[in-house]
């Protein structure tokens, strides 16, 4: 037996036996099909060692090629295969360590546009300091994460691109996202951590706290940050500031038209505030007038003031309402236009990044409420300061029949000024509270009852943890992995069983995986997450104590598995994927269902909310494709471009009318109760033909669509600031590209659009 043995890093350090006979146990016990003694295994531990004794100090690497020959040479084979995956699974997260330096080398030394690790994430700067650093903590924790946390064969599986573990960074620390209820937050106030904000009183405090609210939030959570009841919550703002107009309106009227000292027509308008049960608001108008005019009067005469009359008192009410709707109106759009702004420039975690928000609004149907909506789509549709297509937040428009959807429904305006904002500024998508797997759920009304998306497409509504709980406020995803189904495909190599049996062992490792977060997640005390629990955003966290774990309450959100590439999967298995025929359609439905339906099992048999994700494909279906492109070579319509395609969309590449495409993706939206979206891809301006656009919506809805979004081109001319489908010559300015424009032109374009962009010196 030797007495030293060389380690991989060059150290020569005390040979050990037992861990050859350690190794070896491990390797039969994983294994189960093979029984070993506890005698074997001391001669075959024995019989390493004899081998590898000959006098010079064996490698770690000769040891254990040794261990593979003689459990080969004693007829175990299958536990040398297990030895065998398990070396290779310790090579790879060996390998990650080896180029971790290389990565922070990357990271320091080189600029985003020249290394793809600094571009993964679209919300960071990485070229900033605080973006690098938040990069060099990013990468060091997926090491730590892969080599001293994650169970050995899933640390693996990640690595070498069988499964995708998202946000693998924050695996230790927090969850994906969460749906905040903003009118449960502002009711009584709440504090960020740095000094407590009061309740609201106007509608531009309404927007600035929400964007607080949203930034606060996504500095405790790795993803999204929705609010999936903007309308509601923002509506009390309107109400708030239209009062406070319409009392001063009232002062002012007095002051004028009789001639009262200010101070006298303010504590006059102020005793009819505090005097008249009744409250002003647009939609009570006419009541509080008709209690004005009878509470007047009667007040000025008891009181020894100069008789005011019931027709005067009118006249007063009357012009108090004007002045105050039209002050609110443009409070309002204030308030929206700051909200854009804030949430396309305000950072979060250290500065360097965007928060993704998003936000839900178009079913409450009070006057307050359609002023915010009405005011939100006029300022996304009026841009950001150099007229630039805001980004966030993603905006969600939620479509109701007998709300917003037809002729004569409350909002139906609003939906027409939705479809003409998104199709100027790509927002708002649309989501379809009618499709059945949203409209179980709803109750009129009830906005806790009314399905949101966050963002990409994450949906978080049913409950099996306590289906009496089945809202949306309070909840979010804990996390979700995503499998690369194309690669099951390919090693399947045709034969259905095979990639089902496949199939089925990468979603029990990915379950046993998100379990495995899940437990680390519930150890989490309230004070890990000051605002998401100390504020009590997470629903039931307002029960807890600073010092109790969120294990519980956590048990209301959902644990995620994804999928990329459902068509490059058809292409491999029947050799045509679902839009080109219907036999794969039938193919890819089933396997989605399977998917499904081992989800709800796994549910069922835990308690908690498993889920199935139509993942949003972003950088991983690259990451997918690089690895098989490099393990398969180029194979015809599965590896050969530079992506898979997004969950279950049909190829982007494929040509297809817009109706079919919805046709075909629609079914897959009722198994993907995780979350989902159709994209449809439409040429020209859009601008120029609503009806179209119109459409495609219409037919979203009636095809049982959950969530879907209209692209199209978007140019933007940087001299007259037009914006729309620009071909070889600006619709506005009648500027070519690489042309400049005349000082006069600039100065006659400027008379007619004064929004277009200034410049200085010119004009």
């Amino acid at each position: 037996m030797p007495n030293q043995i060389k380690k991989r890093n060059g150290v020569i350090v005390k040979f050990d036996a037992d861990k050859i006979r350690s190794a070896i146990h491990k390797a039969n016990q994983a294994v189960g099909e093979e029984t070993m003694t506890p005698q074997m295994e001391e001669i075959l531990t024995r019989k390493v060692t004899e081998h590898v004794g000959g006098g010079n100090v064996p490698t770690v690497e000769q040891v254990q090629d040794c261990v593979e020959e003689q459990l080969i040479a004693y007829g175990f084979a299958r536990t040398a295969k297990a030895y065998i995956l398990y070396r290779a699974e310790h090579a790879k997260i060996r390998e990650a360590e080896s180029t971790l330096m290389d990565i922070y080398k990357e990271l320091t030394f080189r600029d985003a546009k020249d290394a793809d690790i600094k571009r993964e994430n679209a919300n960071i700067d990485a070229d900033t300091a605080m973006g690098t650093m938040l990069k060099y903590g990013s990468e060091g924790s997926k090491y730590f994460i892969n080599n001293h946390v994650l169970p050995k064969d899933i640390a693996a599986a990640h690595i070498n691109g069988d499964i995708h573990i998202h946000d693998e960074d924050f695996y230790m620390l927090t969850e994906t996202c969460c749906q905040i209820d903003l009118i449960r937050l502002f009711s009584d106030g709440f504090c960020t951590g740095h000094g407590f904000l009061r309740e609201p009183k106007d509608i531009r405090s309404y927007a600035a706290l929400a964007c607080i609210a949203i930034q606060a939030n996504q500095n405790e959570m790795h993803g999204g940050q929705s609010v999936p009841n903007f309308d509601y919550a923002m509506a009390p703002g309107v109400r708030k500031t239209f009062r406070k107009s319409y009392f001063k309106a009232l002062g002012q009227y007095f002051e004028v038209s009789h001639g009262m000292r200010r101070e006298d027509a303010k504590a006059l308008a102020a005793a009819a505030r505090e005097s008249i049960e009744t409250k002003p608001d647009l939609e009570n108008g006419d009541a509080f007038g008709e209690a004005l005019a009878a509470w007047l009067p009667p007040h000025q005469r008891d009181n020894g003031f100069e008789a005011i009359s019931e027709t005067e008192a009118r006249r007063a009410h009357e012009y108090a309402m004007r002045t105050a709707e039209a002050d609110t109106n443009d409070a309002t759009f204030q308030a929206m236009e700051a909200l854009v702004h804030n949430l396309n420039t305000m950072n979060s975690r250290a500065g360097a990044q965007v928060p993704f928000s998003s936000i839900n609004y178009g079913t409450d149907t009070s006057p307050e409420a359609r002023m915010v909506i009405r005011n939100l789509l006029l300022a996304t549709e009026d841009g950001l300061g150099d007229g630039e297509t805001p980004i966030f937040p993603v905006q969600i428009f939620k479509i109701k029949e007998g709300v917003n959807f037809n002729p004569g429904d409350p909002n139906y305006d609003l939906f027409h000024l939705a479809i003409r904002t998104s199709a100027k500024r790509l927002f708002p998508n649309f989501s379809f509270l009618d499709a059945p797997f949203n409209l179980q759920y709803y109750k009129p009304g009830d906005y806790n009852t009314e399905v949101a998306y966050m963002g990409c497409r994450t949906r978080v509504m049913g409950n099996v943890h306590d289906p009496e709980r089945e809202v949306t406020c309070g909840r979010g995803n804990l996390s979700f992995t995503s499998i690369n189904l194309p690669r099951i495909a390919i090693e399947a190599k045709g034969d259905i069983q095979k990639f089902y049996k496949t199939l089925d062992a990468r979603i029990d490792l990915v379950i046993r995986q998100l379990l495995h977060r899940f437990r680390i997640q519930c150890g989490k005390k309230v004070y890990n997450y000051p605002f998401l629990m100390g504020q009590g955003v997470w629903i039931d966290s307002d029960k807890l104590g600073p010092d109790d774990s969120v294990g519980e309450v956590l048990r209301h959100g959902t644990l995620s598995v994804g999928f990329i590439g459902l068509a490059e999967t058809l292409v491999s298995l029947t050799g045509k994927h679902h839009g080109e025929s219907e036999k794969s359609q039938k193919l890819g439905l089933e396997i989605i269902s399977h998917m499904r339906e081992r989800m709800d099992e796994e549910s069922r048999q835990t308690g908690l909310n498993f889920t199935l994700l139509a993942t949003p494909a972003e950088g991983l279906s690259g990451r997918f494709l690089r690895m098989d492109q490099k393990k398969y070579g180029k194979i015809p319509g599965i590896t050969d471009r530079d992506y898979y395609t997004n969950s279950f969309h049909v190829p982007v590449y494929y040509p297809i009318s817009a109706f079919r495409k919805i046709e075909l993706e629609a079914p897959y939206h009722a198994l993907t109760n995780a979350g989902h979206i159709s994209y449809v891809e439409l040429d020209g301006d859009v601008c120029r033909n609503l009806e179209a656009f119109e459409s495609v919506i219409r037919w979203m809805q009636k095809c049982g669509v959950g969530y879907g979004s209209v692209n199209h081109p978007v140019d933007r001319d940087p001299v007259c600031g037009y914006t729309g489908v620009i071909d070889d010559v600006c619709p506005r300015c009648g500027r070519r590209e690489g042309e400049g424009v005349s000082v006069e032109k600039l100065r006659e374009l400027r008379k007619k659009y004064p929004s277009m962009p200034r410049f200085v010196g010119l004009e």
